[in-house]
């Protein structure tokens, strides 16, 4: 979807074109039509266009409203206990690969309580009050 329009009022002024300080709007004269082009990679998103136009032929209302593309997709991994979201499949992969372990899914108010239950198991007389003099 094209964010940047131009509807049917365009007389081929090119007061858009002359007028963009990004030089994201060209024109091509070929045979006998003229064809404006914008080229979002370049487009600053000033509104300039918009504001010189005087035919009112530029929409740019979809460009200045910002709206959310769906760009990517993927598969989450769970926390085990409570399925709060913590990473991708494919994020979780590549880290087990990195570190040669499997990631333990969990959140980090589960990974928390899992390391203080293996550090009472590695330290009974601690966790039940005893000081290592006792």
């Amino acid at each position: 979807m094209s964010f940047f329009q131009v509807n049917e009022r365009c007389n081929g002024c090119l007061a858009c074109v002359q007028n963009c300080p990004a030089t994201a709007l060209d024109f091509r004269d070929q045979d006998s039509r003229r064809t404006l082009l914008h080229n979002m990679a370049l487009c600053a998103r000033c509104g300039n266009c918009w504001r010189v136009c005087p035919q009112a032929a530029i929409e740019f209302s979809g460009l200045l409203q910002g709206r959310w593309e769906e760009v990517a997709s993927m598969d989450l991994v769970l926390c085990r206990v409570c399925g709060t979201p913590i990473f991708t499949e494919d994020l979780g992969h590549d880290l087990a690969q990195k570190l040669d372990r499997d990631i333990e899914p969990l959140c980090p108010s589960h990974r928390k309580n899992l390391s203080l239950q293996v550090w009472q198991r590695l330290t009974p007389d601690l966790s039940k009050g005893k000081g290592v003099d006792a």
